[in-house]
């Protein structure tokens, strides 16, 4: 819904999902990022004459995959066509790709939204195409470099139902199919590289009304905050050109972030523009039920799945289970944690807590975390056996950061680790009732006044005796047990 009263907000969006295949489409050329420019485009990408186009059988397998993951139709007989139009960076002057019969028919997704919320956005269609070059224009002035490394990468576009009512649910839907295609290991999800790239269809309308307004299209979003701030500042703009008396125009838009506006880039094209008909050069592309079959078998637990399971067999609340799932390097970490801790609950907080802020600060993703899974369940148990308190755990864990530890360090010598740590530094908590019951009755015999707010049903200043005791072992002291010691020293019968 619009911020703005008496509209209604309709986004539809186009997500460009780069297959994550060693080579192109219909080459043998190389995929890999960060080529010296226009050493990677063979003479099939550049459509040299004489040559012909051959189907990469990987980026159909990587299109069922993802088709099976979103619930949607497999067609059975799919073909390319070629669209036509010019551009600089499309060597061809035509891309193939699919239009009347797409390998992936009508799915859907379910978003998790912030509120707890789950909504389900229709999937239109998902077909394989070919990408474009890419046009360079910061390097060269007053002129446009062209490298065609991307001329001819394989690329997944799904199209989404014009279901999301919000830049916000835009945003959890570009999220969540970056996960999702991540999980399923169809493409790496760099969006700094380009790997992800989303198209936002925005229209609005007044609210009651069931009719779609005229849509424009934000072009080339490859970040989620940007995908929200343009939909915020076109629905923005076309709110105030329809209240003003004006009328929006079909056109395709780019977003410009540090002035926060979209602007025009072209009028939009229809589909009969681009003159479509089937690719002469490719047969029709034929799938069977076994080779659906066999790649439904090979589909990983889904991260909506996994939600499932953390919450009703690990006990974790939705919020934590939505977080922890969000990314399969994360979920791999905390599983790793869990198992080995058999804590589930403790290991949740401690990654969503003290390792994601380090990761944070540190600027590293949890693959580069200096602190293993193994490593950190064996903290998490020494917390669960009172040998460390939550601050001793917390300065174990700062010291381990500063010498990290293989992804890979086996449980027995992670533990091994951890206890040798605990004993170099000291953090070992005080468990010895009969000293800790001595520092009791002397911190209760020195303060006369707190011990009758006390007893006069002030029970906060038992904060205050807790803290003199932590005070006085340095924090060493096992919480549980100085409560205990204290509420029963404090109950008794003054002399």
């Amino acid at each position: 819904m619009s911020e703005r009263s008496g509209w209604e907000t309709v986004i539809g969006l186009e997500v460009h999902v780069q297959l994550a295949t060693r080579s192109k489409i219909f080459s043998g050329a190389s995929t890999a990022f960060g080529a010296a420019p226009n050493t990677q485009a063979s003479p099939v990408d550049l459509a040299l004459p004489g040559t012909l186009p051959v189907l990469n059988e990987e980026a159909v397998r990587m299109a069922i995959r993802f088709g099976l993951a979103t619930g949607a139709e497999i067609n059975r007989e799919s073909v390319f066509d070629r669209k036509n139009y010019f551009y600089p960076d499309l060597p061809k002057g035509y891309q193939i790709s699919q239009f009347s019969q797409p390998i992936v028919g009508k799915g859907h997704l379910d978003v998790q939204l912030d509120d707890g919320q789950t909504l389900r956005v229709g999937i239109t269609r998902a077909h394989l195409e070919e990408d474009a070059g890419k046009s360079l224009h910061e390097d060269y002035s007053g002129m446009t470099g062209i490298d065609l490394n991307r001329a001819g990468t394989p690329l997944l576009e799904v199209v989404s139902e014009p279901d999301l009512r919000s830049s916000a649910q835009a945003a959890a839907y570009f999220r969540q199919m970056h996960a999702l295609v991540r999980y399923l290991g169809i493409c790496d999800g760099n969006l700094n590289e380009g790997s992800m790239r989303c198209d936002a269809n925005v229209s609005v309308r007044p609210q009651g009304t069931t009719e779609l307004g005229q849509r424009t299209e934000i072009k080339n979003l490859n970040s989620f905050r940007f995908l929200q701030q343009a939909i915020d500042a076109e629905v923005a703009r076309q709110i105030e050109v329809l209240e003003s008396g004006g009328r929006i125009v079909q056109e395709t838009l780019l977003y410009e972030p540090e002035l926060n506006r979209t602007r025009s880039m072209r009028s939009k094209e229809d589909s009969t523009d681009y003159r479509y008909f089937p690719e002469p050069d490719l047969l029709p592309v034929v799938v069977d039920d076994a080779l659906i079959e066999a790649i439904r078998a090979t589909l990983p637990e889904l991260p909506h799945e996994k939600r499932e399971r953390y919450q009703a067999e690990l006990g974790l609340g939705a919020y934590d289970a939505a977080w922890l799932t969000s990314e399969p390097e994360v979920a791999a970490y905390f599983e790793a944690a869990a198992e080995n801790s058999g804590e589930a609950k403790l290991a949740a907080n401690w990654v969503m807590g003290e390792l994601s802020g380090a990761l944070n600060k540190a600027e590293l993703d949890i693959t580069r975390s200096p602190v293993s899974a193994t490593r950190l369940a064996a903290l998490i148990r020494r917390i669960k056996d009172g040998t460390l308190s939550s601050k001793t755990a917390k300065q174990l864990f700062e010291a381990l950061w500063q010498e990290p530890a293989a992804q890979d360090e086996a449980a027995e010598a992670a533990a091994t680790c951890i206890d040798q740590r605990i004993e170099a530094l000291g953090l070992k908590q005080m468990s010895d009732s009969g000293e800790l019951a001595r520092m009791v009755d002397e911190v209760v015999a020195a303060n006369p006044a707190q011990v009758e707010q006390f007893r006069a049903g002030k029970d906060k200043v038992l904060g205050f005796f807790v803290g003199q005791i932590m005070k006085q072992t340095q924090g060493k002291a096992n919480p549980q047990q100085v409560n205990e010691l204290l509420r029963a020293a404090l109950s008794g019968k003054p002399d």
